[in-house]
């Protein structure tokens, strides 16, 4: 997944506030129950994520940031997540983000640290036969966190546009069949690092036909006749996405998705997978095929 980037990795310290104010947040607090996760929400910030073809792509995130807060203190201070956002930009990777937990925490003073970076990624897409160029959006996030032991847990997610074309409608019908755009939302865990990029192809790959920003009419047709070639159900792509990852001794752990906004329906269909933790002996044909 992609990306932040920072600044000078040594952090200057706070000013000090004046010792004549009250720090509130540090004062105890008798209730005697701790929290699990404050910090701050929806905070947009501008940074600069990997690319794999560019090299860098210029963003804005929205970015939630949490820290576990001890039962005898009234609260945290929130200044200190912005400060530390502005210690790290512009660039935010997959890189970089267990260095900002870890900051997280010492500045802090918590035990855990929590971060989500969700932001719009754009990927220049060629028409499939007219080669016309065209941005696509995706929506991917970054989610993070470290245990009090210093453990690391770090998930990609890629939320990728499609097309669909229903197996059944087709089988029955003397012309035609019915067909749509979705969604697939794909979340993985892994050893090593992992390409947005490589994820969105992932599911393009698994739908009917993928979508594009512009088409010519040669695009339309190719794209149409492509999808009712390749008819598929949602349950078909969650499958086909899930054994190509199986297949992929690099994922630990998956979650995906799809939701087709039916277009002769007034609801969506939907199907998900969860790998659980991966290893060898889980799906071993899948594992053998891939290897």
């Amino acid at each position: 997944m992609n990306q932040l980037k920072h600044g000078n990795p040594d952090m200057t310290p706070p000013l000090p506030c004046s010792t004549s104010m009250k720090d509130v947040q540090n004062q105890r607090d008798d209730r005697n129950i701790p929290i699990d996760k404050v910090g701050i929400k929806n905070i947009r910030y501008p940074i600069t994520v990997l690319d794999r073809r560019n090299s860098r792509q210029h963003t804005v995130a929205t970015i939630n940031m949490y820290v576990d807060l001890p039962h005898k203190y009234k609260g945290t201070h929130m200044s200190r997540f912005v400060e530390l956002l502005h210690l790290f930009r512009p660039e935010i990777s997959l890189k970089r983000i267990s260095e900002v937990l870890d900051r997280m925490k010492k500045h802090l003073n918590a035990a855990s640290a929590h971060i989500e970076v969700t932001f719009p990624y754009f990927i220049e897409k060629k028409a499939p036969v007219s080669g016309a160029p065209g941005l696509m959006d995706y929506n991917c996030r970054i989610l993070g966190s470290s245990d009090p032991s210093g453990g690391i847990d770090l998930v990609s997610e890629v939320i990728v546009p499609i097309s669909s074309v229903c197996p059944c409608s087709k089988e029955i019908s003397d012309v035609g069949a019915h067909n749509q755009r979705g969604e697939v939302r794909l979340s993985t865990r892994f050893k090593k690092f992992i390409w947005m990029e490589d994820m969105i192809e992932l599911v393009e790959t698994c739908s009917s036909c993928e979508v594009y920003s512009i088409l010519k009419r040669v695009d339309e047709k190719f794209v149409t006749e492509k999808g009712f070639t390749n008819p598929k159900f949602v349950e078909d792509i969650v499958r086909d996405v899930a054994k190509k990852l199986y297949a992929d001794n690099n994922i630990t752990w998956f979650s995906v998705s799809a939701e087709n906004f039916e277009s002769i329906h007034n609801h969506s269909a939907y199907a998900h997978i969860t790998s659980g933790q991966i290893h060898t002996e889980t799906c071993p044909e899948v594992r053998k095929s891939g290897s």
